[in-house]
């Protein structure tokens, strides 16, 4: 079961829905949260966590400091997850007097770039893996001008997807493998 691993909210179980998400596993994601915290500051930042699932990387930044968090999932399902899990991340941010604004948006990532205006500090592109590059590389595209300066954007794929390509405006920090996941750090120019 997927869990909240550091933080306020740390140790949480996470609700999934069977069959429709594939949720980073704790031990990425334990990773995923030590490099960014040896980097940057957590505390205050405005986290987008596009194809959310349910909604665990978004969570975990919240539960580490986060002000804001916008989870992005088209399927209805599992943002409906997505709303009750982050309602347990938030009911033990309340009782620490914490209160992060978390929101759901039950539409499609290109969808939700296209109607957003806000600035992202940390973003999460975590997709299924049966995703094309193709889609990837147009995410990234829609996303660059709601990047703030000096954003962090993570992008977690299968190690058997091959690479896809970089958009102008965006930089390749590091990727790395961990069994059939590939982390890809990316950073704003």
């Amino acid at each position: 079961m997927t869990r909240i691993i550091g933080g306020i909210a740390g140790s949480i179980k996470l609700a999934s829905p069977a069959k429709v998400t594939r949720p980073t596993s704790d031990r990425i994601r334990e990773a995923i949260f030590n490099r960014l915290e040896a980097r940057t500051e957590l505390d205050e930042i405005t986290v987008l966590d596009l194809y959310a699932g349910t909604g665990a990387l978004g969570l975990e930044a919240v539960s580490r400091g986060a002000a804001k968090c916008i989870l992005v999932e088209k399927d209805s399902k599992a943002a409906v997850i997505c709303i009750k899990n982050a309602q347990q991340v938030l009911a033990a941010l309340e009782k620490a007097k914490l209160e992060p604004d978390v929101q759901v948006a039950n539409k499609s990532v290109a969808s939700f770039l296209a109607s957003t205006n806000q600035s992202f500090d940390l973003v999460f592109i975590d997709p299924p893996y049966e995703v094309e590059n193709q889609e990837i590389t147009e995410n990234l595209t829609q996303l660059i001008p709601h990047l703030a300066e000096f954003a962090t954007v993570m992008v977690e794929r299968s190690s058997r997807s091959g690479d896809f390509q970089i958009p102008a405006g965006l930089s390749l920090d590091s990727q790395k493998t961990y069994g059939d996941t590939e982390i890809f750090w990316l950073s704003a120019d």
